[in-house]
């Protein structure tokens, strides 16, 4: 049987990007903690599932479209956008937690935004599945780039 090394490489990508951000915030817990924060903001407890569920249904979304995509210029397109959102994911711990660059860490979220829209649209003909598991990604990004920006607002 011939082994699908997408099936180890696409997880192994996620949890790079998963590890990356997630030790870039430990670093900044201490300025976050210490920073004023929205009455609304979500607890580390609901942030932490969020993002577990996201990274598994974003890998589950990336190997549903290797698995069913035809090998063209689109399929590599979106692959190439998969890796570009992961980079980005990653590059917002760092602004944010990293460098305490609140407003530029909005703008960044804004291009990753953009990208997980886009994923969701042009992955949608290859697998709708695929599509609908970045529907929560994209929606919590949006409400984590209101987040951003009101802590920006409040810490002026």
């Amino acid at each position: 049987m011939k082994m699908k090394i997408y099936l180890i490489i696409i997880p192994l990508i996620t949890v790079t990007v998963a590890l990356s951000g997630s030790l870039i915030t430990d670093r900044g817990m201490d300025w976050y903690n210490q920073i004023k924060l929205p009455v609304w903001t979500p607890s580390g407890e609901i942030i932490g599932i969020a993002w577990t569920l996201i990274f598994i249904f974003t890998t589950y979304s990336a190997m549903l479209f290797w698995n069913r995509g035809f090998r063209n210029k689109r399929f590599w397109a979106v692959i190439v956008l998969f890796l570009l959102n992961g980079a980005l994911n990653a590059l917002w711990s760092f602004l944010f937690f990293g460098l305490h660059y609140v407003g530029a860490s909005i703008l960044e979220m804004i291009i990753l935004e953009i990208t997980t829209i886009a994923l969701v649209v042009l992955i949608r003909p290859t697998s709708r599945l695929a599509s609908i598991l970045l529907y929560p990604y994209a929606i919590w990004v949006a409400f984590a780039t209101y987040l951003a920006y009101s802590v920006l607002i409040l810490n002026m």
